[in-house]
């Protein structure tokens, strides 16, 4: 059996890292940027920082921040027709997973024949279009080094997944100048975004050698650092290593796969607009109550890298301490207690089920389900 570890052609991590990528879009002859960002980014004195480093290397840039939180096909169409107009050589995506997903889609329609829906699934034959660079502004998503994109059909209500190696960006960027921005409920939402990526990847049914020392590696950084940031944004050494963090967790789900916390996620925030990061946290300890008894050693190794002390436990006391510790980490800081407290209703349940079990997400769980166990998870998540 063969294992794919694909990853950005650059990877600049650290403080002067929005820098170094500017240099090297330089030296490798562009000339146009299109600069992809929100509303709320654009207005933020880091983003000035980040556009007067563009301009300091001579790289002549237009801004598109018509973007939602979770973007949509409209804000795709929207983007694809400022880069057809400017044909910029780069596309910079200067945000966190709404913008560098849209940046994705962008990048996919300007070598591949539209709309974006048709995209939708696993498409290994998507061509790669124009180059893009990601700034990564959050410590979650790790969408700047994966393959997938993330994108509302209003239309149909469905957040479609789209999966191609295409995606992966050419460069990805973490600096800490412009994540020291990020109020604590953000980042509070996207490390624990990132904290389910990791334990998916490590209890999928695609985990393997390559990945697992990633994954448990992300575990480990983001309960220790997690905690920090959220109580001091300021703290570049947090900010830094929440930002090694989630790359390395996005290395691993990136080639091993996710599970369900993934699938029953995307449908509130498809339906009701639900913030990714979220849906995950409220999810995350109720789904892996449920695959626990599939991955018993996983989730005792787990334990481990959250800081348990499990030498006098057996494996299957272990397991469950994996549990509480997700637990105690989502109320250390302040993750809301259930999806009711997000304004999901137990009427909003029926129209998730047959999404999520059709998320290209679901296969990878460890464990098999059934819209009866969809049902019920979201019940308890409520």
């Amino acid at each position: 059996m063969s294992f794919t570890l694909a990853l950005p052609r650059i990877s600049i991590s650290g403080q002067g890292a929005i820098a170094d990528a500017a240099a090297a879009m330089a030296r490798e002859g562009a000339r146009k940027v299109l600069v992809l960002t929100d509303r709320v980014l654009h207005g933020l004195p880091s983003t000035q920082a980040v556009l007067d480093i563009l301009a300091a290397h001579k790289l002549a840039y237009k801004v598109f921040d018509a973007i939602d939180p979770n973007p949509t096909v409209p804000n795709v169409e929207a983007a694809f027709a400022v880069y057809s107009e400017m044909q910029p050589d780069v596309v910079v995506a200067l945000g966190g997973g709404s913008v560098i997903d849209t940046a994705k889609a962008v990048r996919t329609l300007s070598a591949n024949p539209g709309p974006i829906n048709r995209y939708e699934g696993v498409h290994p034959e998507v061509k790669p279009g124009v180059k893009l660079v990601c700034f990564n502004t959050t410590s979650g998503t790790a969408a700047e080094v994966t393959s997938n994109a993330v994108i509302i059909d209003p239309a149909r209500r469905v957040k479609m997944v789209i999966i191609a190696p295409a995606n992966i960006p050419d460069i990805a960027v973490n600096d800490p100048m412009v994540l020291v921005s990020m109020p604590p409920a953000t980042t509070a939402a996207t490390g624990m975004d990132a904290l389910t990526h990791a334990i998916e990847a490590y209890v999928s049914k695609g985990a393997h050698p390559l990945t697992d020392h990633s994954a448990l590696e992300a575990i480990r950084i983001i309960r220790k650092w997690l905690p920090v940031a959220y109580r001091d944004g300021k703290n570049l050494e947090a900010r830094e290593m929440m930002a090694h963090g989630q790359f390395i967790a996005g290395m691993a789900f990136n080639s091993a796969g996710l599970g369900c916390v993934h699938s029953l996620a995307h449908q509130p925030g498809a339906t009701h607009n639900l913030p990714h990061g979220v849906a995950n946290a409220v999810l995350l300890p109720v789904v892996e109550a449920f695959n626990r008894d599939a991955a018993v050693a996983r989730f005792a190794t787990i334990a481990e890298a959250m800081g348990v002390d499990t030498s006098k436990m057996t494996q299957e006391q272990a397991s469950f301490a994996a549990l509480d510790a997700i637990r105690a980490l989502s109320k250390e800081v302040n993750i809301p207690a259930g999806l009711s407290a997000c304004g999901i209703k137990e009427s909003d349940i029926e129209q998730w089920l047959a999404p999520a079990l059709a998320d290209p997400c679901t296969p990878g769980n460890p464990k098999p389900v059934t819209a009866d166990d969809v049902r019920r998870l979201y019940r308890q998540a409520l």
